[in-house]
């Protein structure tokens, strides 16, 4: 027999693709709806999302995070989870934005739980040696982006035993902080998706089914169409109309457990002239 969908806030507020400035929607979830938030911000390094402008005062940058994380600590339920992927930066202008960002949501009330180590096997031609066999300048070339891991309040998730769909085996693997999964190689105009097999890992090892899974930085929609094939609820932000299309097509076309029958998507579009205002507010079925 199938099992009831989680409760959720009325007007429906999950389930949905939303364009919109990520603080801005967030402000307008109900507070303590969220279960799990996974997302990788954007880089600061000039890369070409669709949208947004990537290339801040890195001061500035930290600031504009800081206030999305505060807002993402309201809407997150006691002991909810926040997934942080986030890559070193440049060779040449190298930041510690892991150490950065992880300081400031310790600032900001999160416990911080663990690092990944998402290996890439990003090494095949290289051309960045530096000082070629010295000991003069040689360059460390990242093959690896950090998945920083923090909860909301208390370590433990309350939830249903009977919504717990990981596997033995799939816990003894994803409990070792060594991921070894390729980077996503289909990429539909962004520059750095992310691989399905790093969301499904997340999804299982931090949530029940039947939980709310958030990115608001949601790109193309891999967690939302993970999420929603994992038989999770979801929401996808994105300030780029474009992604968010793509994002609509991809979780509509994600199949859920015919057990758990999550809804398809509802694409809420910002209005083609007018302010950024918080499209959740506006309701919709």
């Amino acid at each position: 027999m199938p099992r009831p969908w989680a409760r959720l806030p009325e007007p429906r507020v999950f389930d949905r693709i939303v364009q919109g400035d990520a603080n801005r929607v967030l402000d307008s979830l109900p507070g303590e709806s969220v279960h799990l938030a996974i997302t990788s911000p954007p880089y600061n390094l000039r890369r070409p999302y669709r949208g947004y402008s990537d290339d801040r005062p890195h001061t500035e940058y930290l600031v504009w995070l800081r206030g999305v994380w505060r807002t993402l600590h309201r809407v997150l339920v006691p002991g909810g989870r926040f997934v942080l992927n986030v890559a070193p930066t440049s060779i040449k202008d190298f930041r510690p934005i892991h150490h950065d960002l992880s300081t400031d949501l310790r600032a900001l009330g999160y416990i911080m739980r663990t690092e990944i180590i998402w290996y890439k096997q990003t090494m095949g031609r290289r051309t960045a040696w530096g000082s070629w066999r010295s000991p003069s300048n040689p360059h460390i070339v990242p093959s690896w982006e950090y998945v920083l891991v923090f909860s909301k309040g208390q370590w433990n998730l309350p939830g249903d035993p009977g919504a717990i769909d990981i596997t033995a085996k799939e816990f003894e693997t994803f409990s070792d902080g060594f991921w070894p999964i390729p980077p996503e190689r289909r990429r539909n105009g962004h520059p750095a998706p992310f691989p399905e097999a790093l969301i499904e890992r997340l999804v299982k090892f931090y949530s029940y089914r039947g939980n709310v899974v958030l990115d608001m930085f949601g790109g193309t929609g891999t967690v939302a169409a993970v999420a929603r094939r994992l038989g999770r609820h979801y929401l996808n932000i994105d300030s780029s109309e474009e992604y968010c299309r793509l994002a609509f097509e991809r979780t509509r076309h994600a199949t859920p457990p015919r057990d758990w029958p999550i809804p398809s998507p509802v694409l809420d579009l910002l209005p083609a002239t007018g302010p950024d205002s918080a499209p959740l507010l506006r309701g919709g079925a």
